[in-house]
């Protein structure tokens, strides 16, 4: 049985030889302890004094011999543990081997795909997969790296398997070495994948945004007093700010798309995209630049006439005190009359003031192409037309006391 050259033509088998081994080696040391037993049952008849049932040379050569072969079978159980021992590293060797190129194979499959995701949500998905298949390829890294450090001592130690375990290590790093340029290609793909949905998302979120600003901009909401108009502009000047901000964004498209791979940035719907954010991004600015005029039109236009309302409010009182006034015959009442007129003339340089200003901002507006110019001119004609009415009435009325004054004094030096 020790003598035996079977060491086995796999794993299992070796195993198997190494199980049966153990029990015979249990076997010669059951058998170990009888012998030593029995030498020693046996040399104390050579020590014997007086009658000896047997030549006590023979005992002895007796019992060297039964140790000799004794021995020489521990050796033969030794030396063919060693044996299997080395038969299993080996087969180990071929079965990890084995394993390992089976993996290689399959991630290699699977790796080789250039299915790269239909959308960003998909192409992360497949990011995260391929992030743990990197961790995978660092522990099976390891594990092949420990695996060819076997097969160096399995070659230092010169079996006759050395070609077979050369070729095996050769054919393992060949195809590991594929997997990595694979891996890698791959990597790249999925990373030039993730670029560009994730430019056409950015793309994607520009356009939207813009139409959702151009719908703004384009509104034909001007507010329907001061307070409303003052709203909607400031709120206007926020998009204003937003869209400067978002120049910067749509001036890079270009940069950016001529950074993603040739297979992306030369395809036909990706330039059409980036043509019509461009396009659009013009387009919202011109029109918010109309609507920031028109709604300081009208902001301008509400101001005219809550101003308008306030001088006719005024012209209103005055119109009424000056027909309800007489001019008095007494020179005190006189005197107090003419003063209160040139409190009236300064009220009135103060509100000619306002009046000019209205007939400024008219003049504007009409000039500009107003949508309200004819409503307007017709305000401004009312207000012009109250006023002259209120300072010929003024006139008149200074007139008249101018003249009371004349007789008061002529009576008064009489």
């Amino acid at each position: 049985l020790l003598l035996s050259k079977d060491l086995g033509k796999h794993l299992l088998e070796v195993e198997d030889l190494l199980q049966k081994q153990g029990l015979l080696e249990a076997d010669i040391s059951a058998q170990a302890e009888r012998v030593q037993a029995l030498n020693a049952a046996a040399l104390k008849f050579s020590e014997l004094e007086g009658y000896q049932p047997c030549d006590p040379q023979i005992i002895c050569n007796r019992v060297s011999h039964v140790r000799s072969c004794l021995e020489e079978l521990q050796d033969l159980a030794a030396k063919r543990r060693k044996e299997l021992e080395e038969s299993r590293q080996l087969w180990t060797f071929f079965q990890e081997m084995d394993e390992a190129e089976a993996w290689i194979r399959e991630k290699e499959k699977i790796l080789s795909s250039r299915s790269c995701g239909r959308d960003l949500s998909s192409v992360l998905t497949l990011t995260a997969k391929h992030k743990t298949t990197l961790g995978e390829l660092g522990t099976r890294r390891a594990l092949l790296h420990q695996a060819m450090k076997e097969g160096e001592k399995i070659l230092a130690k010169k079996p006759p398997s050395s070609a077979a375990v050369q070729d095996k290590m050769r054919d393992v790093c060949l195809r590991w070495k594929k997997l990595e340029e694979v891996t890698g290609l791959h990597q790249q793909r999925l990373e030039d994948a993730l670029s560009f949905f994730q430019f056409s998302a950015d793309t994607d979120d520009l356009l939207a945004w813009l139409q959702d600003c151009y719908r703004i901009a384009s509104s034909d909401d001007f507010g329907h007093d001061d307070y409303s108009s003052r709203a909607l502009l400031r709120k206007h000047r926020a998009v204003l700010d937003e869209l400067e901000k978002q120049r910067g964004a749509v001036g890079a498209l270009r940069e950016q798309l001529a950074l993603l791979a040739p297979e992306h940035r030369q395809g036909v719907d990706v330039q059409i995209r980036v043509v019509e954010v461009e396009q659009l991004y013009g387009e919202v600015a011109e029109v918010a630049v109309l609507r920031t005029q028109w709604l300081r039109d009208a902001l301008a236009v509400y101001r005219m006439f809550s101003e308008v309302r306030a001088c006719e409010v005024w012209l209103d009182e005055k119109e009424q005190w000056l027909q309800r006034m007489d001019v008095p015959e007494e020179l005190d009442e006189l005197e107090v009359v003419q003063h209160r007129f040139e409190s009236l003339d300064q009220e009135m340089n103060s509100v000619m003031g306002r009046v000019l200003d209205v007939n400024q901002v008219v003049q504007q507006l009409v000039e500009g192409g107003h949508p309200s110019s004819d409503e307007v001119r017709s305000c401004q004609d009312h207000l012009n037309s109250r006023w002259n009415r209120v300072v010929e009435l003024v006139e008149t009325k200074k007139s008249q006391l101018s003249s009371a004054l004349q007789i008061q004094n002529f009576l008064l030096e009489c």
